[in-house]
This record gives C-alpha cells, structure tokens and sequence, in this order.
C-alpha cells in the first residue's frame, strides 16, 4: 500500500505545484513540460527494461548452471550462520541463500549489471517461499534494503566521472563513499530488525559484523597507498577479473558435475526475456511519477524550503546545493546521476558542493527503482515496512555523507 501512497502523492503534488507556477508566476510551459515529461519517462522505462533482457538472460543462464552443479548450494551453507540470523524465515540451506550471496557480492564490487539480475533471481526464489505472493516477506524486505542501502566498494562509475569533470584528484571521495555507505547498510540492517523483531545481539552478528568492518578498514588501507591511476586500474581489473571467474567457475562445476551446460543456460535464459517483460509496467509507473514530480518543480520547492530553514536555525546552507543528488538518488539513479554531474559543472568537482555531490550519489541506492523491478518482477503488490526501511536507510546514508563530507573538505 505504501507505494499507492507514495504515487499518488507524487502526482496530486505535482498537479498543484503546477498550478501554483501557473496563476500566480504566470508560468505557460508549465502542464507542456509535465506532459512532455510522461512521455520520455515512459520511453526510459521500456528501453531500461529492453536492455535488461540481454543480461538478465546472461545472468540467468549461469544461475542455471550454477544451480544444477551444485555451486548455489555450496554458497548458501557457507553464508548459512549469517544470514540464518538476518534471514530467520528462509529454511537452513536453501539455495536462494546461495543468490542473495551472490547479488550483493556484485553491489559490493559495482557490478551493477551483474546485481539486477542475481538479484531479481533471488527474488523469485523468495517468492516460492513466500505464503502469501502478494505481500513482501520478512525475507524479501531485508534483501531488498540490503540493496537499497547501496553497500560499494568499488564506485569505480563516480570516480571516472570525477576524472571526465577534471576533478584534481577523482579519487578523493573513495573513502568518504565507503564509510556513507556502510553507514547506510548498518542502519538499513538494523531498521529491518527492529520491524521483524530479530536479534541483533548474539555472536554470530557480532562477529560477522565485526569482519566486515575489519575488511573494509583493510581495503581503505590498501587504497590510500595507490596511485589515483593505478586505483582506477586495478579496481576496474579486479572487479572484471571477479566476474570472468565467476562465469567460467559456475560453468566447470557443471562440467564436473556433468550436466548439459549448454541446455542448462538455454533453460535458464529462456527466463530473461520474460522477466524484462514482466517488470515493464512497473517501472513505467515508477519512472512516468518521478518526471511528473520533477517537472512540476516541486523538487526545486523542496530545497529552497530546505535552505530557508537551515537559515532560521542558524545552520549552514553550504551543503544545501548538493541535496538534489540525495533527493533524486532513492526516485531516479539516472536524475541523481544528473544532478551530480550538473553540481560538478556548476560548482567545480573539487568544489565541497561537487566532492558532496559525488558522495551522496555513492552512499545510496535507488530505492523506488528496485522496489518497483524487484517486487514487480513477481507481482508483489503490498510492500508492508520495506518503504520506510529503504527511506530509513537513504537517509541515514545522506546524513552521513554530509558528516563525512565536512569532516573530510569542510
């Protein structure tokens, strides 16, 4: 029901905003770009979801063969301790263990066009474990705000446009970017707790929680000691090599396990195309309501309201223009990537608005999007907590990297 709400909102808002921008500023344009706007978003919709079918019948494919050969199970008892605790309602080494794994190790690396499609395969085997198909599960939810969270390791994509806005150094806001999004995955992890009543406090979280953190203070180590073109470089090889290595081990287990590898990825890819299908109307319905919002102006509204009341409190507003990147970031991945770039053209990418921009754009993910691909790929129709649990996260995120970034360029 949450997402009803919300796009309704999205167009009654934006209906009288326009109106405002008509009467009394005499705007003429204002209903012709509203329009305009449905209809580009809704061409950016089926184009988004056309390019998915190839990967996604890429991906599912090798999620086949990974399947039958045993490599899924394999990960799902290694990860079984961890997520037994995070995910309480998914039975002791079930396979889509395997594929939660898997997708967010993708996330981690920046191997977006890898995620999706794990992600939505281990969606639809939560799906088969689902008692009630048009309500999101308690596993559901917590997998979809450990994406939404948006946890990278690699923002190898932020750091190139740094490099294209002639950034001195595009790699100064890598740390930052890491610590925001952590940040965003822990509060993520424990808004979805306390919703669902899971402990968070006994040894195996602890422990985990605490390698985590380990492995990442070591990876913020070992980059401060490379070079801005030798971080570019091995980061962009290391995340190929992973995924080259991924595809040829799922394909040998099944070669050891002497499956027909071929007719298993055909199997398993004959699935994309209609998962691209499936997701269609969803994402118009996401995507057409963002663009009717944002052309209306009532995001311009919003940061202006932002920016009068930091004023009345007496706080500074130096940050204020970088906040169309955090707004945009959990309706629009393309409008967030938008606004970063148009804050680094305006203000300079070594600006603190541009640095910021960079940050906040690294420390979230886009929360309607994937609600409306994941849950629309299998017809999930009432969302229960995963609205506020996603946008508990985006904000802690955005909050963070604001802390971060004074602390870092202020």
């Amino acid at each position: 029901m949450a997402l009803n709400y919300i796009w309704i909102a999205f167009f009654v808002i934006a209906f009288f905003v326009a109106l405002i921008r008509l009467i009394f500023f005499g705007d003429m344009n204002v209903f012709t770009d509203i329009i305009n706007s449905t209809f580009s978003s809704s061409k950016t919709a089926f184009e988004i979801s056309l390019g998915l079918t190839g990967v996604l019948s890429l991906w599912l494919g090798i999620m086949k063969i990974g399947e039958h050969g045993g490599l899924i199970a394999w990960f799902a008892k290694i990860l079984n301790p961890l997520f037994s605790k995070l995910f309480p309602d998914i039975p002791k080494g079930h396979p889509v263990m395997g594929s939660i794994f898997m997708n967010i190790a993708a996330n981690m690396l920046g191997l977006d066009n890898a995620a999706t499609p794990l992600g939505l395969k281990a969606m639809e085997q939560l799906q088969e474990l689902n008692p009630k198909k048009d309500t999101a599960s308690n596993p559901m939810i917590m997998f979809l705000v450990l994406n939404t969270s948006g946890l990278c390791i690699i923002p190898i994509s932020i750091m190139v446009y740094r490099a294209q806005q002639r950034a001195t150094q595009p790699t100064d806001v890598f740390i930052p970017i890491l610590l925001a999004t952590f940040i965003a995955t822990l509060i993520g992890i424990i808004a979805v707790s306390i919703y669902q009543k899971i402990n968070l406090i006994n040894r195996t979280i602890l422990l985990s929680l605490g390698g985590i953190s380990l492995f990442f203070a070591v990876i913020i180590y070992g980059c401060t000691q490379l070079s801005q073109s030798q971080l570019n470089t091995y980061s962009t090889l290391v995340a190929n090599m992973l995924l080259f290595i991924i595809i040829i081990g799922f394909i040998m287990t099944g070669v050891r396990k002497k499956i027909n590898v071929y007719n298993t990825f055909v199997e398993g890819a004959k699935d994309g195309f209609t998962t691209a299908v499936r997701i269609i109307p969803y994402l118009v319905a996401m995507l057409v309501s963002i663009a009717v919002f944002r052309a209306s102006g009532a995001m311009d509204y919003i940061i202006t309201g932002i920016e009068q009341c930091m004023i009345l409190c007496g706080l500074p507003t130096d940050f204020v223009p970088a906040l169309p990147t955090a707004l945009m970031k959990p309706l629009s991945g393309s409008g967030a990537r938008g606004m970063m770039l148009d804050a680094m053209t305006t203000y300079g990418a070594d600006s603190f608005v541009g640095r910021l921009s960079c940050i906040l754009q690294g420390s979230t993910d886009t929360t309607f999007y994937i609600l409306a691909v994941y849950f629309g790929s299998v017809n999930i129709m009432k969302t229960r907590h995963a609205v506020p649990a996603g946008l508990i996260a985006d904000l802690s995120g955005s909050i963070a990297a604001i802390l971060i970034a004074y602390m870092f360029f202020g």
